[in-house]
């Protein structure tokens, strides 16, 4: 099991709003946009840029999104080191994803990718 990708989560109350200056940091388009409920999200460098009304936001306590290439290892290794999910797996456009804590507290949100996610966006390599 290895780490792809480490998303910091960036909270917008407008998304539209919040790309252009992205775009500019960054260089790029965003890699991926989806929604779902009432979210609407981007992947643009190394963000997770999600909006959401604000009094929504506790349903997604993660501090970070990680892309692994293996969830059911990722679920073997948490558990072995004390953690415990706290959101079940859970199947979406990009791929399979749950929530975690870490016995050090710490909430992460983990994803595995569909494979032409993975080959669309990793493989390429970094930028």
């Amino acid at each position: 099991m290895s780490i792809l990708r480490t998303y910091a989560r960036l909270w917008v109350d407008d998304l539209g709003r919040a790309l252009p200056l992205l775009r500019e940091l960054v260089g790029r388009e965003p890699d991926i946009r989806f929604a779902f409920d009432n979210v609407k999200a981007a992947a643009i460098g190394h963000f997770l840029v999600i909006e959401v009304p604000l009094e929504e936001r506790a349903k997604y306590p993660a501090s970070a999104t990680v892309v692994v290439s293996d969830l059911d290892e990722l679920t073997r290794q948490l558990a072995a080191h004390g953690g415990r999910i706290t959101v079940p797996e859970t199947r979406s456009e990009t791929g399979r994803f749950l929530y975690a804590r870490h016995a050090d507290g710490a909430e992460v949100e983990y994803v595995e990718w569909t494979p032409d996610l993975v080959q669309r966006i990793i493989e390429p390599g970094p930028y």
